[in-house]
C-alpha cells in the first residue's frame, strides 16, 4: 500500500482573506528583571478583524450604539 503524502499549501492572499474574516487576537506579555528588579515590562494586546466581523461583534456587546452617526 502507497502512502499518499498532501501539502496543503495558502498564499499569503489566503491566509490574510482568513485572518480578517475571522480574525485574530495577539495577547503577549513579557518581563525582564534582573536580581529580582524589574527592568522592563512589555505589555501588547493586538485585534485584527475586517470591519464587518468588527461590526457584528461591536453590536453583540452593545458597542455600536455608542459609535452610530447620524446620516
Amino acid at each position: 500500500m502507497a502512502v499518499k503524502h498532501s501539502v496543503a499549501s495558502s498564499s499569503l492572499v489566503e491566509v490574510i482573506d482568513r485572518i480578517l474574516e475571522k480574525g485574530i487576537v495577539i495577547d503577549a506579555w513579557a518581563r525582564v528583571s534582573l536580581v529580582g528588579i524589574e527592568l522592563l515590562a512589555i505589555e501588547a494586546r493586538v485585534v485584527v478583524a475586517s470591519v464587518d466581523t468588527f461590526l457584528k461583534y461591536a453590536e453583540a456587546i452593545g458597542l455600536t450604539k455608542f459609535a452610530a452617526v447620524p446620516a
